[in-house]
């Protein structure tokens, strides 16, 4: 904003991406969820329960995610810290998650 003291980037960077990070976050988590159902598709075997436990723990991924990110929109010193993690635990959720989706492809017949 102009006369606010504030470059773009510091504005930007304390609101703009924990802002979108935050409520894709909580979004991936219901993602993990179905992938998690439509995995019971697939054949009960070591795999799946692979597959089971990697959706699992990436929604807790996610679910860690969105709360830096909201803490990162919180009034304090720690924010740029916060939405460093917030979007550093993002990329890893959506990591897992692609791998889980082609391990659970490759599973499915």
């Amino acid at each position: 904003m102009p006369g606010d003291g504030k470059t773009p980037e510091q504005g930007l960077s304390a609101r703009g991406l924990s802002a979108h990070i935050l409520p894709t976050s909580a979004t991936m988590v219901g993602v993990c969820m179905t992938v998690l159902s439509i995995g019971h598709l697939a054949p009960r075997g070591e795999v799946r329960v692979a597959i089971d436990k990697l959706l699992a723990v990436d929604a807790i991924v996610f679910l860690v995610s969105a709360v830096l990110s909201f803490m990162s929109l919180r009034p304090g010193q720690s924010r740029l810290r916060y939405e460093w993690w917030g979007e550093l635990l993002f990329i890893c959720g959506l990591a897992l998650l692609a791998l889980g989706a082609v391990v659970l492809a490759f599973v499915i017949n």
